[in-house]
Order: structure tokens, then C-alpha cells, then sequence
């Protein structure tokens, strides 16, 4: 689950376009995969129109949807997920792009960002869970980790993608979005506009100044269900930026409380006290994965694989019972020098 909260007014309606300072600034919002997204774009062409520019982000996204949604029967990785086929197929260039990302951090996570991880969210029924529905057993839970594995499972070289298990299936959700954002960046790029931010389901990219001629100031959202508070703000130009937490997306049964982010390498919900994870990276891809990553392993080791690989992560983690405070931070080096930039 991704939270932020823009320190701007947002709109969010479906398809739309507006300006501000006519032929200077526009703001465009609308719906896609499952959620919405919203855009800023400062300095756009005078030749440009919001009709235009509308149409160019619309056809972009409805581009990586065809590519990678779960939800779509026909799209290129239900396709693959839907075949028995262990020989290479051939794959875009994008969903190429976001395999080899989901590599890269599946191995610098030490396997807790694990793309193939679809059989456990079945078994443990996040988005479709009813109360009372019976809790896995160890022995479903050890089939669904045979099926799991991307490091084993999946094999891309080039754009050609294989998978050594006919049933093995490739999830996109907690990477996706992010390359969503930067796909519709690079369309903002190619229509000369180099100023900008955007939002697609709370993942967010951004270039250069907002319209105030300042960097775009981001606030990063409290971990908490109840209310909407801001724990702080920093500015994020020329970045990627990712938050994941669990305070919303869980159910209890029997007193235990399930947490839908789940441990690709012990087959359950992670049970450790950190409960939101922001992070900042060189691209909104990145940050997304990063963000699921960080949110499993947590803000022991989650620190040390942050500074084992210079990235910028914000931990924000229960406190234990009896602590004068709710919650406890912890933030990597990378992620301190911006916090002095504020």
C-alpha cells in the first residue's frame, strides 16, 4: 500500500485536464490500474495542448497496462503467466525493463522482493479474504512456496523470458505503478516539458521546479489508519519516491493481526514492528520495489541492506509496549543528507 501526500492541490477526477497560468502550468488526473493518478506539468510548449498532452499520457498508460496487469486476461504478463510453455518467449522492451529491475533488487533484498510471491497472496486471500475464512496450514503454505522463487524460477536474458516451472506466474503489483510513473516522465520528456510531477497511486516521480519556481515539496504521510497527519516534508526533484506500509491493508482473526505484506522465503505475513517504509531512488521503479522490499524485511536488517547499497530509506516502526512514543524512526545515511536539505 503506498501513501503520500503532495504538498499541492490535487484533484482527483477521471480523464481530466486544467491550467494554471494559461500555457504555463497543467494539471492533468485520471484512473488507471486500479487506482489514479495525477500529474503537474510546468513550462509546457505553447504549441501543446491539454488535449494533446492528455492524449499522450492516456495512450502511454493504457501501453503499460497492455504490458503488465494482472488484471487484464490479454495482457503480455497474463499471457506468459497463463502458459505451460517453460521455453523463452519474446517480451517487450518495458516488461523486459521492469524484470531486470525486479531482479535487481529480488537479489540486493536478499530475496524478500520476490515477483513470482502470486501463490501466497492467493493462499492468504489479501483483497478477497472473508472473516472466518480458515488461516493457511504449514502444508499449503510449503506447496505455494514450491511455486516460488523468482531467483530459480525465472530466466530473462535480453528480451527473451523463461520459466522453469510450467506453473510458475510473475505478480507486477508492488513494481508496476512505480515504472508507470517514470513511463509517463518520459512521454512529459519527449513533449519538451522538464518540469513536472507524477503520481500514480501514491508512487511519484518529479523533475526540476514546481510552479513556484521551488523543489516539490513531498510529505510523508503518519502510519496511521484513523486520521491523515503528516510525519514530515522534504523536497524530492529529479527522484523517485515509494511508501509502503501495512496499517491498512491487514485482517484479524482470532486475535492475530495478518499483515498483507508477506515473506516470499518463510510463506507468511511478516510480524516484525516496522509498519511504513518511504524510500527515494533514482527512479520511480525503483523506489516502488525498494519500498515493498524494505516494508518485509523490516528496519534491522532493512537498514543494513540500505547502506550496504547507498539507497535512501525512511523506517517508521511501532514502538514496543510502555514506550512513551507510538512510533520510532530510523533513516539511512542516504536518506539523512536530504532530510538536511529541507
Amino acid at each position: 500500500m503506498r501513501h503520500f501526500l503532495a504538498i499541492m492541490a490535487l484533484v482527483t477526477l477521471s480523464a481530466c485536464f486544467w491550467s494554471e497560468d494559461e500555457g504555463e502550468t497543467l494539471r492533468l488526473s485520471g484512473e488507471t490500474m486500479g487506482t489514479t493518478y495525477n500529474i503537474v506539468a510546468v513550462d509546457v510548449p505553447g504549441e501543446l495542448t491539454g488535449e494533446q498532452l492528455l492524449g499522450a499520457v492516456e495512450a502511454q498508460l493504457k501501453a503499460v497496462n497492455a504490458s503488465m496487469s494482472n488484471w487484464d486476461p490479454n495482457s503480455e504478463v497474463s499471457l506468459f503467466n497463463a502458459s505451460d510453455s517453460i521455453a523463452p518467449v519474446s517480451i517487450s522492451s518495458a516488461f523486459a525493463h521492469v524484470v531486470q529491475g525486479a531482479n535487481q533488487v529480488h537479489v540486493a533484498s536478499e530475496g524478500k522482493f520476490d515477483v513470482t510471491l502470486g501463490p501466497l497472496i492467493d493462499l492468504w486471500g489479501f483483497g478477497a479474504k472473508k472473516p472466518g475464512d480458515p488461516i493457511p496450514d504449514s502444508g499449503q503454505i510449503d506447496a505455494a512456496l514450491a511455486q516460488i522463487g523468482q531467483g530459480t524460477l525465472l530466466s530473462l536474458e535480453g528480451q527473451m523470458l523463461a520459466k522453469s516451472l510450467p506453473e510458475a506466474s510473475i505478480n507486477l503489483s508492488g513494481i508496476a505503478k512505480g515504472y508507470g510513473a517514470d513511463a509517463v516522465a518520459e512521454v512529459l520528456r519527449e513533449l519538451g516539458i522538464e518540469r513536472y510531477l507524477v503520481e500514480i497511486g501514491g508512487d511519484l516521480v518529479s523533475a526540476g521546479l514546481n510552479p513556484q519556481g521551488k523543489p516539490w515539496f513531498i510529505g510523508i504521510e503518519r502510519p496511521d489508519a484513523q486520521a491523515r497527519a503528516i510525519e514530515m516534508i522534504l523536497p524530492v526533484s529529479d527522484k523517485g519516491m515509494a511508501t509502503s506500509g501495512d496499517y491498512r491493508n491487514y485482517f484479524e482473526q482470532d486475535g492475530v493481526r495478518y499483515s498483507h505484506l508477506i515473506d516470499p522465503t518463510t510463506g507468511y505475513p511478516v510480524t516484525h514492528r516496522t509498519t511504513s517504509v518511504t524510500v527515494i531512488a533514482d527512479s520511480g521503479m525503483l523506489a516502488d520495489a525498494w519500498a515493498t522490499a524494505m516494508m518485509i524485511v523490516g528496519d534491522e536488517d532493512g537498514l543494513r541492506i540500505a547502506q550496504a547499497n547507498n539507497l535512501a530509506v525512511y523506517f517508521i516502526s511501532r514502538a514496543p509496549a510502555g514506550s512513551e512514543n507510538e512510533f520510532v524512526t530510523r533513516a539511512s545515511s542516504a536518506f539523512e543528507k536530504l532530510m538536511e536539505t529541507d
